[in-house]
């Protein structure tokens, strides 16, 4: 399996040369020269498999040539230590929970196997390892977890001040040791804008071997796929042969490109909807044909307040930079802040379901959507107790509840660096660390 930059150069590089580059020399992102089959066989049984075999089965044709069998196992096993079970709402919406991993966000998934993967085919011992991530909300969290203490890395985590939840900041901040969470005094797509400067600073990367732990990064998008297979299953196991619609909460595209991939190994998907709140760049395009990147807008969904998504190119190349074939399988729904807020309440009050703000838009966005013969689930990306600020607009008394069982009222613990939007400044600290 050879991984391929999306644009012009049309570099070729292995998986571990594509993890470690995070970006191609042309600035594109990776994706998988092709895209294989798992088989008629596979899909058959599909209903019966765990979710460690569904991810063992999914992951090893695309690391089978750097990683044996006992060790993918071992990874799989490390990576999908927790359950992620598929919970009926009402009727024939359903909802896949990603938030019972350590850091209670669906990006515990990919960080997990990336940190793993990265320690094992680790290529520089000369000079420091560097993991450098732009966060707007779960992200940091994931990565600060999942690579703390892991010998020979160090982590830098950017994250926009004051535009995530305390609950994610402590998340990051208090761990210490190898982790640097620093608050950068504007928005994730300054971040962002920062860490691909980083990535293509050539005088820096002389002594510093900078790695992505973003979406941006083949190793977290590899083990994204697995989910929805498991997802797609446990619908199966209920009703045999149902193709189920799938709604994705998106920010930057990059969970919704993994279930794409997915789609693309023969997953039975009938089509999907990507729940957007009003950075509503993707929608636009395909209304449009028009792709016209905007500055951020802050949002109750902050984890999703993307003006320019930087895995969009990738879903793009899926469907073949074709807007009429992505718009034959693929649609996407805005949601609003006040949607948000009545969302959070109504599901609760008739459903006894409470979802987090990212989750509320996958909701809506699915049930405008979904026609009465058709069935879903869309996924819930993050647990509540991450936005008990926003849960205690609508339900004052669920947000206490939280508080008090998660300890989400503590100060904030650690210490906060700060920076502004200066790509000196993060040059500088990348080569102190």
């Amino acid at each position: 399996m050879k991984y391929i930059s999306i644009g012009t150069k049309q570099q070729s590089v292995s998986l571990s040369e594509g993890i470690f580059k995070g970006l191609s020399d042309d600035g594109s992102l990776f994706m998988p020269e092709d895209i294989p089959h798992l088989g008629n066989d596979f899909y058959a049984s599909l209903s019966g498999f765990s979710l460690n075999e569904i991810a063992f089965s999914v992951l090893r044709p695309f690391v089978e040539e750097e990683t044996d069998d006992t060790t993918l196992w071992q990874m799989v096993e490390e990576t999908f230590s927790f359950p992620i079970p598929l919970v009926n709402i009402h009727d024939n919406i359903n909802v896949l929970e990603l938030f019972h991993g350590p850091t209670q966000a669906f990006k515990d998934v990919g960080a997990r196997f990336l940190s793993r993967l990265m320690s094992r085919l680790h290529p520089v011992r000369d000079k420091k390892m560097v993991v450098l991530t732009a966060t707007s909300g779960d992200t940091g969290g994931a990565v600060a977890h999942g690579f703390h203490k892991v010998p020979g890395i160090e982590v830098v985590v950017l994250y926009p001040k004051g535009k995530i939840s305390p609950y994610q900041e402590n998340q990051m901040t208090s761990l210490g040791y190898n982790i640097h969470a620093i608050a950068v005094e504007g928005t994730f797509d300054d971040c962002q804008r920062l860490v691909k400067q980083a990535f293509n600073d050539r005088e820096l990367r002389k002594d510093v071997a900078v790695t992505s732990a973003n979406s941006i990064n083949l190793g977290r998008l590899l083990p994204q796929m697995v989910y929805y297979f498991y997802g797609v299953a446990d619908i199966q196991r209920r009703l045999p042969g149902t193709e189920p619609v799938i709604c994705v909460p998106s920010g930057n595209f990059g969970n919704i490109t993994a279930a794409v991939m997915a789609y693309r190994m023969g997953l039975p998907v009938k089509r999907f909807i990507a729940a957007t709140n009003v950075n509503d760049v993707v929608p636009r395009f395909l209304k449009t044909g028009d792709y016209d990147p905007r500055d951020t807008i802050v949002t109750y969904a902050n984890a999703m307040d993307v003006g320019d998504p930087s895995n969009f190119p990738r879903l793009y190349y899926l469907f073949e930079n074709n807007l009429e074939q992505l718009r034959r399988m693929f649609s996407a729904d805005i949601i609003t802040n006040k949607e948000i807020l009545e969302t959070i309440q109504s599901v609760f009050q008739q459903h006894n379901y409470l979802l987090d703000p990212h989750s509320a838009t996958g909701y809506l966005g699915l049930t405008r959507e979904i026609k009465n013969d058709e069935v879903g689930f869309f996924v819930s990306t993050a647990h509540p107790v991450k936005f008990v600020e926003i849960i205690e607009k609508v339900l004052p008394g669920e947000a206490e509840r939280l508080k008090k069982e998660f300890g989400a009222d503590t100060a904030l613990q650690g210490g906060t660096e700060h920076m502004p939007v200066s790509y000196k400044s993060l040059k500088d600290k990348l080569i102190e660390l």
